[in-house]
């Protein structure tokens, strides 16, 4: 059984991440945080094993040293490098929770970069001060998710964009290279069609070593509004009917990580 994975904030002053020569063997302390989820709820006791991560792409392998003292030996460090070719899920703020259904389930498949989008026909709004409690609580989401899929990297959330900013994303977009994806219901262009496109920017990324990403846009439960589509057509975007059942706002953004997953080879091995 893969041992359960911790989040640690490297930058926190009690943090046993923030060294830089971490080495096995090393005795370190948890945080409370850590230590009420690790040894408290999870009951997890000496001689258990367990990872510590900082998100950005540390493992290091512990087992617990003393549940009184809180603290780990550690048995491994490693660092898993950043992909070249990035997944991001560009997500309708959606009514019921059905957003954060959305990232958490992109998260445990494997997404590498997360944005809210204020659609037209959002009904859910984020004004004020209400934007940075409600991107606090997407960051609980996918660092839960993260540890839950034991990630060595947390996705990257990014503040809030209206279809405007959108609109001026798709066109930086064409010209560094990256794709962006819109799934839409109505679309006349098929998943098979953007495939290729995917793997001839990954390859790319291969020959000349810069990263590129891939964004799959995904409506609210209205649906994008047709101005925003011809808006986005305009810009670049790739407009493409995900299969012919008409998906949740909560589903349809999964299904296409995944399927992104399975094209780049992440699912290999």
């Amino acid at each position: 059984m893969t041992s359960p994975l911790f989040l640690i904030d490297p930058t926190n002053d009690e943090s046993p991440l923030s060294s830089d020569e971490l080495r096995d063997g090393w005795v370190v302390t948890l945080p409370d945080t850590v230590a009420r989820h690790a040894l408290k709820s999870m009951r997890l006791a000496a001689g258990d094993e367990l990872m510590l991560s900082d998100g950005q792409g540390l493992r290091v392998q512990a087992v617990v040293d003393d549940v009184q003292a809180n603290t780990v030996r550690i048995t491994a460090v490693g660092r898993q490098p950043e992909v070249m070719t990035r997944i991001g899920l560009i997500q309708a703020l959606a009514k019921q929770g059905r957003d954060e259904q959305a990232i958490e389930a992109s998260c445990e498949i494997g997404v590498d970069e997360v944005t809210p989008w204020q659609a037209h026909r959002s009904i859910v709004q984020w004004k004020g001060n209400k934007q940075e409690k409600a991107l606090s609580k997407w960051q609980q989401v996918l660092n839960r998710a993260t540890e839950q899929s034991r990630r060595s990297w947390c996705p990257q959330l990014h503040h809030s964009i209206t279809t405007q900013q959108l609109v001026q994303w798709c066109l930086r977009a064409n010209v560094h290279g990256d794709l962006i994806i819109v799934l839409h219901q109505d679309a006349t262009d098929t998943w098979d069609s953007v495939e290729q496109l995917v793997l001839d920017m990954a390859q790319r990324s291969c020959e000349d070593g810069k990263a590129r990403t891939v964004h799959v846009v995904v409506g609210p439960e209205g649906g994008i509004a047709e101005e925003e589509i011809t808006a986005l057509t305009g810009a670049g975007a790739h407009i493409v009917a995900l299969g012919t059942h008409i998906m949740r706002a909560s589903t349809a953004g999964p299904v296409a990580v995944a399927l992104l997953s399975r094209v780049l080879g992440r699912y290999d091995g």
